[in-house]
């Protein structure tokens, strides 16, 4: 009796050692870098794809634009990235255009 509980404790460990490992080897998922212009408040703000916080905030899209590109250029000359996207929201929400940036 005494191994057998031995036993479902030791199945129960590793089951939950597999359940941890299992979720951290999802999050080394390839990172993406692309660069969204998306309506945020009064204005309009620079976010970078999976972030839930923005990089700036601006108070004209164009300007937004800027700087997402600036950001995208930068990420091309310091990453080991081949391509790197600017995507542009309407202020519905919906994909407006999409430039991309590649090494």
């Amino acid at each position: 009796m005494a191994t057998e509980n031995k036993t479902s404790w030791a199945k129960a460990l590793l089951e939950i050692f597999q359940v941890i490992l299992k979720a951290f080897s999802k999050s080394n998922t390839k990172r993406t870098w692309h660069q969204h212009v998306v309506p945020y408040e009064d204005g309009w703000a620079v976010r970078r794809e999976g972030n839930k916080r923005i990089t700036s905030k601006h108070r004209k899209q164009s300007t937004a634009i800027n700087k997402a590109k600036s950001i995208a250029k930068r990420i091309l000359r310091r990453r080991s990235v081949t391509k790197v996207d600017v995507i542009i929201h309407r202020e519905s929400g919906g994909i407006r255009d999409r430039i991309s940036f590649k090494d």
